[in-house]
């Protein structure tokens, strides 16, 4: 996102949530370090590689299965004053289905004319949208990143390894993930991301939120990205604005198939000609 008006007006909003993030992440620091201590949880670089190398493979068997299914998109982006109070929003709502040609493609239900103030949408925004939020880490992905193994802990009652993830490198036109993934410490699948959209930008002084998105299990097999949520402080250089956004995938469905073979009448089997009559 990048500053509406980045030569002035606006004003300056600071609070106490700022401190809050602070304190959160204090206090994930501090449950990182004890979970660093467990010597259960302490893996060596060969174990951590071989998770690395088995979630990478569940991402891929995830992305493949989740490309059969249609789903609701729902996002929203609001903008907050200095008591929470909403002063300008964006929507988006899409399903992702097929055509009868069996392509998937987006169908838009709802877009109403944003009233966003402060800050505007860009190309960046929407790419993070689609791609990044729902962040997926394929086999043929893993090599584009640095991941380092953190930890473990239990997210809602499920043992996690915890793993720190960036590009290495970045490329022109491209966003990428950079933060932190959970995965499930039986199945090696991913079960939560935290983190921003990150790439080379051609316009200065573009801010991206932090995000969370919380994955469910569909259909008793794999983990889908259903909720993405962002509370954030975007700083530009002449004001600071207070966003939150949400996101959400609904509807999982895999699409009826119906294949129906049509045959055309029988044909009648043609009379033999009859024998001319003799005189």
């Amino acid at each position: 996102m990048r500053c509406r008006n980045p030569n002035g007006a606006g004003t300056i909003y600071y609070w106490e949530e700022v401190c809050s993030v602070k304190r959160i992440l204090l206090a994930f620091a501090l449950s990182v370090g004890l979970a660093l201590g467990a010597d259960k949880w302490d893996l060596t670089d060969a174990q951590a590689q071989e998770i690395v190398k088995k979630f990478a493979a569940q991402e891929t068997a995830f992305a493949d299965a989740r490309e059969k299914y249609t789903y609701r998109q729902t996002a929203r982006l609001l903008e907050l004053d200095e008591f929470g109070n909403t002063q300008g929003s964006w929507e988006e709502v899409i399903d992702v289905i097929f055509g009868a040609n069996r392509r998937r493609y987006e169908k838009v239900l709802r877009a109403p004319v944003q009233s966003l103030k402060n800050i505007i949408m860009t190309p960046e925004d929407l790419q993070d949208l689609r791609s990044v939020m729902p962040f997926v880490l394929t086999s043929s992905e893993i090599d584009e990143y640095h991941v380092r193994y953190l930890g473990h802990e239990v997210l809602d009652e499920v043992g996690c390894y915890t793993f720190a993830v960036k590009p290495k490198k970045m490329e022109q036109g491209q966003r990428y993930f950079s933060g932190i993934v959970w995965v499930d410490d039986r199945d090696q699948m991913v079960v939560r991301t935290y983190g921003r959209g990150v790439g080379l930008l051609k316009t200065k002084g573009q801010q991206f939120p932090k995000f969370t998105t919380y994955r469910e299990q569909i259909d008793k097999q794999f983990w889908f990205p259903t909720y993405t949520i962002s509370e954030d402080v975007l700083v530009f250089d002449q004001l600071s604005q207070r966003i939150k956004s949400t996101v959400k995938y609904e509807n999982y469905s895999l699409p009826k198939i119906d294949s129906t073979i049509t045959f055309g009448d029988v044909a009648d089997t043609p009379a033999k000609p009859e024998e001319p009559k003799k005189p």
